[in-house]
């Protein structure tokens, strides 16, 4: 088949203009096209007036071979008619019959899929997840988000099954550039798990919150159904290592468990900061990184659509307009949209009962009233020297984020909600009051709403976001947002809302390892992976990253067993 890419139409066009287009780009009679399969479709809104729909396509044409070669060398100096390429995944190894079992730490992305490829590759994986079940963290985290459960330090928006990203729009995207058949493992799996099939084809899939809770519970049953096992409540909280080598013998829980494997791989998630503190005290070898933080801003969806839509906004072939926005300001700080949702909620991201943490969180159908992004600014090495306990402290980020989370705990009353401010008064350095109406001057969106009411659960607090990060990266953001009134229409009326704060953009710190083994640069049988150990940053990488790193496992034999440990029962209590 041959793969024809940037083929464009407009909005409104039939299925058979699409088929002429076709016909009319290769310059061909109709009796030579049998079919097309839709490989991927995007949007085109560069210019507002004439928005396009963007077509890649695999043909199936009736030439003979050498009428399509012939074709090929025609059309050679076009880049978007191509043999249509194999991004069909092929497992590395086979795991042989006495091989022990491997320990797979954290439920999110990066474990599961890391899980799901060893479980392929006959490996059967134990899984160990600190929270609960999807299901029963559903009902925990919304409990929590409605006041009507208390917040639960195991079970909330960043522990148990599905990770992070459960609770937050479910973008299967990313701007790392991986090998294509990665990337299609990834979506074929969760199809095959239970997503929408509309993942394969569109150019920014996203799966949805309710969506995801069910495609999980889909891939545990794929590991579980190949032999692999998974276990929740279960909190590693160390590691057994050879004193002559440091090389791992061993997980050991919370509940006193001891787990005998000569392989752990460590995907535990951006937040996982106990676990961070015992792998320090146990010299595993950690580094500080730079991140970013910031605060959530709503906008009505509304608003957004007219603005990057134009007359077309609402149109059935678009859908919920989405932005991304990035200033450089004269002090070197970049200034950046985050995890941008359409017709979303601003939700409580906290893992610790005295913080504020914001994220965003959208449905399949994205239909809520507001727009909501993270705008976020860059944390450099520099801004966490004040939070080292030495030198090169790995855990200085963490220092960094509980502090200014705390900090927004106080400011939104002590009792969970989340300190908010409209932007009129941001920008002036003025408190916000409830029911003062002086937010909504001067909007320049006055056609549609004056004042966003606050999407964030459980609540927010009317005051300053001054004190809730450091003053530089509030004046940061104060200079960004003129700047990004000038590319979207409406994006500074003085009513749009920021609840602060965000800070888990992404780890705090990196894991070191080996570039070829993935593993631990001086604990040989650990391999750090995923977004908690520095290694990705959002659902698709993270499950990138699970399999490459399912990959190195495979590839390096494990240790002989410690003395006493059965080849069989390896991953059996001691």
């Amino acid at each position: 088949m041959l793969r024809l890419s940037e083929l464009k139409l407009p909005l409104d066009h039939s299925p058979a203009d699409l088929e002429a287009a076709i016909l009319r780009r290769l310059k061909l009679p109709a009796t030579s096209l049998a079919g097309h399969t839709l490989v991927k479709r995007s949007i085109d809104a560069r210019r507002r007036g004439a928005i396009q729909v963007v077509y890649c396509l695999d043909l199936e044409l009736t030439l003979p071979d050498k009428d399509q070669q012939r074709l090929l060398r025609r059309f050679a100096g076009d880049p978007h008619l191509r043999p249509t390429p194999d991004h069909t995944y092929h497992f590395v190894a086979q795991a042989p019959a006495d091989s022990l079992r491997p320990v797979v730490v954290g439920a999110g992305p990066c474990g599961y899929f890391c899980a799901l490829v060893l479980a392929q590759m006959g490996y059967r994986p134990l899984l160990l997840e600190r929270g609960r079940p999807v299901k029963q963290r559903t009902a925990d985290t919304f409990g929590f988000w409605r006041g009507e459960r208390p917040f639960q330090s195991e079970s909330n928006a960043q522990f148990g099954e599905g990770g992070a990203g459960t609770f937050s729009d479910g973008k299967l995207y990313s701007q790392i550039s991986e090998p294509a058949p990665y990337a299609r493992k990834v979506l074929e799996e969760l199809v095959a798990a239970g997503a929408h099939a509309e993942i394969l084809t569109k150019h920014r899939p996203h799966i949805g919150t309710f969506k995801l809770a069910t495609v999980v519970r889909g891939l545990r049953a794929r590991i579980e159904a190949l032999g692999g096992e998974v276990r929740f409540e279960q909190r590693v909280e160390g590691l057994d290592l050879d004193p002559s080598d440091r090389s791992v013998r061993g997980v050991l829980l919370a509940d006193g468990q001891h787990i005998a494997t000569r392989q752990v791989v460590l995907a535990v998630g951006h937040s996982a900061r106990d676990t961070f503190v015992w792998l320090d005290q146990l010299g595993v070898a950690m580094e500080p990184k730079p991140f970013a933080v910031g605060l959530r801003i709503e906008h009505p969806q509304s608003l957004i659509d007219t603005a990057l839509w134009g007359d077309a906004a609402g149109h059935p072939q678009l859908g919920p307009a989405e932005y991304k926005l990035v200033h450089h300001g004269p002090d070197g700080r970049d200034v950046y949209s985050f995890c941008m949702c359409p017709g979303g909620l601003v939700v409580g991201a906290a893992s610790e009962a005295d913080g504020v943490v914001t994220n965003g969180m959208s449905q399949h159908s994205r239909n809520e009233r507001n727009a909501n992004s993270g705008i976020v600014v860059n944390v450099t090495l520099e801004d966490l020297r004040p939070w080292q306990q030495r030198p090169g402290d790995p855990l200085a980020g963490m220092a960094f984020q509980r502090h200014w989370e705390r900090q927004a705990f106080v400011a939104g009353g002590g009792d969970h909600r989340a300190p908010a401010q409209f932007l009129g008064d941001f920008m002036a350095g003025r408190e916000s009051v409830e029911g003062d109406d002086r937010a909504a001057g001067g909007s320049a969106a006055e056609d549609l709403i004056k004042i966003v009411r606050p999407s964030y659960q459980p609540g927010v607090r009317l005051g300053r976001l001054d004190h809730c990060l450091p003053a530089p990266m509030i004046e940061a953001i104060r200079g960004a947002l003129p700047h990004f009134a000038q590319k979207i229409r409406g994006y500074g009326m003085a009513g749009a809302l920021l609840t602060g704060v965000e800070t888990r953009t992404s780890s705090p710190l990196r894991i070191a390892r080996q570039g070829e083994t993935l593993q631990s640069l001086n604990t040989p049988g650990l391999f750090p992976a995923g977004e908690g150990a520095g290694y990705a940053g959002g659902i698709l990488s993270a499950a990138i990253d699970g399999i490459k790193v399912a990959e190195a496992l495979a590839i390096n034999p494990p240790l002989l067993p410690p003395p006493g440990v059965r080849g069989g029962s390896a991953c059996d209590p001691a």
